[in-house]
């Protein structure tokens, strides 16, 4: 697990999958010291984003944000990319693949969270597919004008990292850019077709 600032947190393959497992996710909120009744969402690949006053799951959407204090938010990644946004008085979560960042939902939620008088601070993008390995059509790299880079094997790919840190707006960003088909703790849809699943976990202290 890393936990690249007090307030945010991404698990690893070694941890298990905190999606199925609620043993695992037990353990990793003890870890973390916070209650094991996360807020979570149905991910649709798209750029809702609900509200959470508590725990269990919302409904559909691909971020949510709190401004309950200890409450734990997650989304499930396996090469999409996890963000999570820190705030003076919450914190927000999203899950970025390639559909919900060409519909902008970073943006999405930052628009939320200011909306609901949470002034975001800071962020930390966890570990996802690199520009090195995410190789796409033109149908997709036409969606991601200045983020579309090169495979190892130099085929079209785009560069999501930079495409959500872009939709970040200037905010400190703690960046983990490290590929999950290329890191052997991370789950990787691509690399072996895994139905496991990593978890991006924020809370706000208070």
């Amino acid at each position: 697990m890393i936990v690249p600032t007090p307030g945010a947190a991404f698990t690893s393959a070694s941890d298990g999958d905190a999606r199925r497992d609620f043993a695992v996710r037990s353990a990793v909120s003890a870890r973390l010291g916070i209650g094991s009744d996360w807020a979570t969402v149905n991910q649709v690949h798209g750029a809702k984003v609900l509200e959470a006053t508590h725990g269990g799951s919302l409904g559909d959407a691909d971020a949510l944000f709190t401004s309950v204090a200890g409450l734990g938010l997650a989304v499930f990644t396996a090469d999409c990319a996890g963000v999570v946004v820190q705030a003076d008085r919450g914190v927000g979560v999203a899950h970025a693949g390639w559909r919900g960042a060409a519909e902008g939902v970073v943006t999405r939620l930052l628009e939320a969270m200011d909306g609901a008088g949470l002034t975001a601070m800071r962020a930390s993008l966890g570990p996802s597919i690199g520009p090195c390995c995410f190789e796409v059509g033109p149908e997709v790299a036409s969606r991601f004008s200045g983020f579309v880079a090169k495979t190892e094997w130099g085929t079209d790919s785009v560069d999501l990292w930079s495409a959500v840190t872009a939709q970040l707006g200037g905010l400190p960003v703690d960046d983990l850019r490290h590929c999950t088909r290329h890191e052997p703790d991370a789950f990787s849809h691509r690399r072996d077709g895994t139905g496991s699943r990593m978890a991006a976990i924020g809370w706000w202290p208070a």
